[in-house]
Formats: structure tokens, C-alpha cells, sequence
């Protein structure tokens, strides 16, 4: 992983330079990008000042996956929403914040058209009154449907069909981390110029690492095999990097840009109260995992199956997930399935 380099580069440019790998590419993947950036701009400058201005709290109702809505998710839904609702390069979009699929306006709607975007506008919300990091996570993949509007099945791809997903976190700075298929590259915002300039080139995340991060509060929901990899985690063991640290601050973007980083492994199991987890496939699950293996990493479901690979069937599908170093989710795997010679 690379940090600020000498050579100065903008998203802007470094998109551009990207599409070279796409043969037949007119651009409009670049300029959806751009706009997402943009984006992330404007939603930036609000976290920013949310403290000085009436946008922290609730607003009093609850999104499609039943949780409070913030008065910020508000903000960065319609700011992600306007910003692209009118190019002519979306047919459709979908947010974590509305129940159904998100149409283009008739006078917008364009049978050229190419993008599907589904996005999670504001990861982690349930931080933004204590000042934790927070983020926005998005998810491109090329339509399938014809005619001028989109539709749901366009939106009910697997992961492995993204041409582009990334995220953006919200934090000591701003972050932006994207993928489209060649690497996974981060852009931190300046924020004097205005402009994202490439911090993180081609980013590879560790085989291996000293951090594990999950909710323990819900050990007594997860699987015995479970159970036992956690307990395991903390044993002392020099050979085998034991005892490992605990992280988990809470809001996923979050924990998966540190594992991303220094390495390590990022769980979240289903539950006896929700068995195939809490976590979002198409807003937030598939983005993340598309750029943890662009990094070198991996990312499977409870029961060892690639998550890419899933069939999504409803527009808030839920999944567990298990991601991060590739050594680490090869040893998590191992105790999922019985196989890990610890189980013996």
C-alpha cells in the first residue's frame, strides 16, 4: 500500500486513466464516478458542520430495513439522489433508505442509459451524535432490462457482476475508496482545493493480521463453531499470531477500512434472532467484498459459499458475511465448517 506519492493525482484523472482498461468504454462509467465523488463532497461538508447546524438526530421515521432514520441519512439520500437522477447515465437507483427501487424521472429517462446504482448514502448513522466515523458506500452494475426506465431485476444482481463499487468514510479525513475490476485505489479530499487526490495507490490488504472485529455482545446467538473461533482468538499463542486484538467500532464501513488496511478478519454472523444476519448484500455487503478481493482479500457467507456469488431474490436481502485477510478468512472458514484441527 502506497501513501501520498510524489505525483499529484486527481480522481478525476485517475478514473480517465482506469477506463483505458475497458475496451469499448465511452466515458459515462468515468463521469458516474465523478458524480459520486462529488457527492461525497457536499454529503462531507455537511458531516463537517452537523453540529452546528439542525441535521443531528432522528427525524421521526424508520427506512425499509427498520432502522431509525437520521436526520443526515435524509441529507446524503437526496444529495446522492439529485446528483444523479438527471445525467443520463443512470436507469435506475436503489438506496438502503427507501423501500422500493428509486425510478429516473420520465424527462430523465433514457433508453441509453447504462448504470444500475445502489447505495447505502450514510453506513454507520446510529454514530453520527457521538462523533464516530461514519460513511457512504455505492454499488454500479450494468443494466439488463431495455427501454427507457430501469427495474428491480436490473438492481437484483450478484456482486459479481459490479463494474464499480467503493465507499466513502468519514473520518479524521475523508476518504474515498473505489474499484472497477483493476485494483482498489484510495483518494483522500483536500479539503483547501476541493479536490480527492490519490493517497492509498493500488492498495493490498495484509494475508494475514492481529485484528478481529465483531459484536460480541451476541455470543450466545452465534454457532458453537463460532463461538470457539472467537475463544480461540484470544488463547496465547506465538506461532499462530495469538492472542489477537479486538476492534469493532460499529458501523461496517468503518471496520472494514481498518481491516482493509492493517488486515485481519471483519464477522458478522447470523443470529438466533436474525439468522441470515443484519448486514445489507446489495447496499453494503457485495460493494465492500467486491473491493476487499480487488485488494487481495476475500469474503465468504456462514457456510463457506463465495458472497459474490450470491443470487440476491429481494431488494433488502440480508446476509452474514465473514471478510477481510485472506489467511484469516481461510482459518475463520476452517472452524465454520469443522474442519480446523482446533476442533479435534
Amino acid at each position: 500500500m502506497a501513501t501520498f506519492s510524489s505525483k499529484i493525482v486527481t480522481i478525476e484523472r485517475h478514473t480517465l486513466q482506469q477506463q483505458q482498461f475497458r475496451p469499448g468504454a465511452t466515458g459515462a462509467l468515468t463521469q458516474l464516478l465523478n458524480d459520486i465523488a462529488a457527492s461525497a463532497k457536499i454529503i462531507s461538508r455537511e458531516v463537517r458542520r452537523a453540529g452546528l447546524g439542525d441535521i443531528l438526530g432522528d427525524d421521526g421515521s424508520v427506512n425499509a430495513s427498520g432502522d431509525d432514520v437520521k436526520k443526515l441519512d435524509v441529507y446524503a439520500d437526496k444529495a446522492i439522489y439529485r446528483m444523479n437522477d438527471h445525467t443520463g447515465r443512470v436507469c435506475v437507483m436503489a438506496s438502503e433508505e427507501q423501500e422500493e427501487i428509486i425510478p429516473i424521472p420520465d424527462k430523465f429517462a433514457s433508453e441509453s442509459a447504462k448504470y444500475v446504482l445502489m447505495f447505502d448514502p450514510l453506513d454507520g448513522s446510529s454514530n453520527i451524535d457521538c462523533n464516530a466515523s461514519i460513511g457512504t458506500i455505492f454499488s454500479i452494475h450494468l443494466r439488463q432490462s431495455k427501454g427507457a426506465h430501469g427495474t428491480l431485476e436490473d438492481c437484483l444482481q450478484p456482486g459479481c457482476k459490479q463494474v464499480a463499487a467503493g465507499y466513502v468514510i468519514y473520518g479524521s479525513s475523508t476518504v474515498m475508496v473505489y474499484t472497477t475490476g483493476y485494483g482498489a485505489h484510495g483518494f483522500t479530499l483536500d479539503s483547501t482545493l476541493g479536490e480527492f487526490l490519490l493517497s492509498h495507490e493500488n492498495i493490498k490488504i495484509p494475508d494475514a493480521g492481529k485484528i478481529y472485529s465483531i459484536n460480541e455482545r451476541d455470543t450466545h446467538s452465534w454457532t458453537p463453531n463460532l463461538q470457539r473461533y472467537v475463544a480461540w482468538l484470544k488463547e496465547e499463542d506465538a506461532e499462530t499470531r495469538r492472542p489477537r486484538t479486538s476492534r469493532y467500532i460499529g458501523s461496517m464501513i468503518s471496520d472494514v477500512h481498518r481491516t482493509l488496511i492493517k488486515g485481519g478478519v471483519f464477522m458478522y454472523p447470523g443470529t438466533v434472532k436474525r439468522p441470515d444476519g443484519k448486514l445489507r448484500l446489495q447496499y453494503e455487503v457485495n460493494p465492500l467484498a467486491f473491493v476487499v478481493e480487488q485488494a487481495g482479500g476475500c469474503a465468504i457467507t456462514e457456510d463457506g459459499g463465495r458472497v459474490l456469488d450470491l443470487q440476491p431474490t429481494e431488494l433488502h436481502q440480508r446476509t452474514s458475511v465473514f471478510m477481510g485477510s485472506k489467511n484469516d478468512v481461510d482459518e475463520c472458514a476452517a472452524f465454520l465448517d469443522g474442519s480446523h484441527p482446533a476442533l479435534a
